[in-house]
């Protein structure tokens, strides 16, 4: 099927969906779930196929955020559930107000439409993207990348089956079959089509979606995630912090990629963050992290020169940029500079620092005491999303059900004219 004729069926699709009711979203969204239980197997072979190809052309980490396993099948099938246990956002009345001549004005949300996403080698997007879409009364087009196509197209064969359970139309959900930039071209272009294309990748996969779609846009960002271990900080939780935000998983955007310390706790924390970070995780046979020092925090421990290009990269590996800052100012203004604007964090004890810290670093999640990692639909009770927000405009931060839609006006009257 061309990528025409799946946009003519998700166009179609999309008017069913705008005014299936609660229940039947519902039901077509658990039954989306147990299709993914039920076709496990199959999935499975289709993303060991994905994975032999991948293998030698893509990362560890990068291989670790394309694999399937019976367990994260399971959390994706969990994921749809709770979507659909969450309110139904269509209709949902923003605000209504009755003007001095009786007309009563009502602001409610209602279904974007059509919603194109095209992401790269994480197959779990595949069923998340689906699930808010539905719930939101959307018809979804998905585009991944090749690394995952096998997978993608065996967890959308099961959607679908769940969709045909439910009597919702299969072509609610669609992936776009072919994988060159022509079928990313045709989304972007893809006027009187797609009603939202959200591009869910790195930084080169944004930018041209942002430069080049005449669709409108919702951009998510890349994540040059801080975090600033202030003066004031307890060094133990820091680190723990530290060790969570960069090696849990550190091929995601919520993932650390700089740590800021300040200079009155350099020599005494430094040295704490190799041993945690490098030489114990070395030790007990865990990849360690390299870090890269600024030339404060060479004078204090040893680790890799940072580079020209060390603070404005996602490294979305086991690699943390050190930076020494005099204070909090200098850290705020560090991550002015340099962030993407996704996550940042400060570690401290001293509530003043805390409040200026959240008060004037303009990023879409600022945290105080407390891992990066947490930027997360699920996390933020959002079910699961459809990726992170770092713009302004109509959405930012996790993108959840809410987000992915629009809304109207509905006025009503009794005769009145002007």
């Amino acid at each position: 099927m061309t990528t025409l004729e799946l946009l003519e069926k998700a166009k179609a699709a999309k008017k069913e969906l705008a005014i299936a009711d609660t229940k039947k979203k519902n039901d077509a969204l658990f039954a989306m779930a147990d299709a993914l239980i039920k076709h496990t197997d199959d999935i499975l072979a289709a993303n060991a196929a994905d994975m032999k190809a991948a293998k030698g052309l893509i990362s560890d980490v990068m291989l670790d955020r394309l694999a399937l396993s019976e367990e994260r099948i399971k959390g994706m099938a969990e994921g749809i559930r709770l979507v659909a246990e969450l309110p139904d956002p269509v209709g949902k009345l923003i605000r209504s107000a009755i003007r001095p001549n009786g007309i009563e004005i009502r602001k409610v949300l209602v279904p974007m439409g059509v919603i194109a996403i095209i992401y790269e080698s994480r197959p779990n997007v595949t069923s998340d993207a689906a699930a808010l879409a539905v719930k939101a009364g959307s018809a979804c087009v998905l585009r991944c990348g090749k690394e995952a196509h096998e997978s993608a197209c065996a967890i959308v064969k099961a959607m679908k089956e769940g969709l045909s359970v439910a009597s919702v139309t299969e072509d609610a959900i669609g992936l776009v079959e072919d994988t060159t930039h022509q079928s990313a071209n045709e989304l972007m272009t893809a006027r009187g089509y797609v009603d939202l294309l959200i591009p869910r990748g790195g930084k080169n996969l944004i930018r041209r979606c942002v430069d080049n779609a005449k669709v409108p846009v919702l951009e998510t960002g890349t994540g040059i995630c801080h975090i600033y271990v202030d003066r004031a900080a307890d060094q133990e939780m820091a680190l723990n912090i530290l060790e969570n935000a960069k090696c849990s998983r550190p091929s995601v955007c919520n993932a650390a990629e700089v740590c800021l310390v300040h200079k009155d706790i350099a020599e005494e924390f430094l040295p704490k963050l190799k041993k945690r970070l490098t030489d114990d995780r070395s030790s007990n046979k865990k990849t360690p992290v390299e870090l890269r020092l600024d030339e404060e925090a060479q004078s204090v421990i040893s680790g890799t020169p940072a580079g020209e290009n060390d603070f404005d990269t996602e490294f979305l590996d086991y690699i943390l940029a050190v930076h020494v800052v005099k204070d909090t100012d200098e850290a705020i203004s560090h991550i002015a500079q340099h962030s993407t604007g996704h996550s940042e964090a400060i570690i401290t004890a001293d509530d003043d620092a805390a409040e200026c810290f959240v008060n004037r670093v303009d990023s879409a999640a600022v945290y105080v005491n407390a891992s990066t990692r947490f930027t997360d639909g699920g996390e933020f009770g959002l079910g699961c999303e459809m990726g992170i927000s770092t713009q302004k405009l109509h959405a930012r931060g996790p993108l959840g059900l809410e987000e992915l839609c629009t809304f109207k006006y509905v006025i009503c009257g009794n005769g009145q004219i002007r």
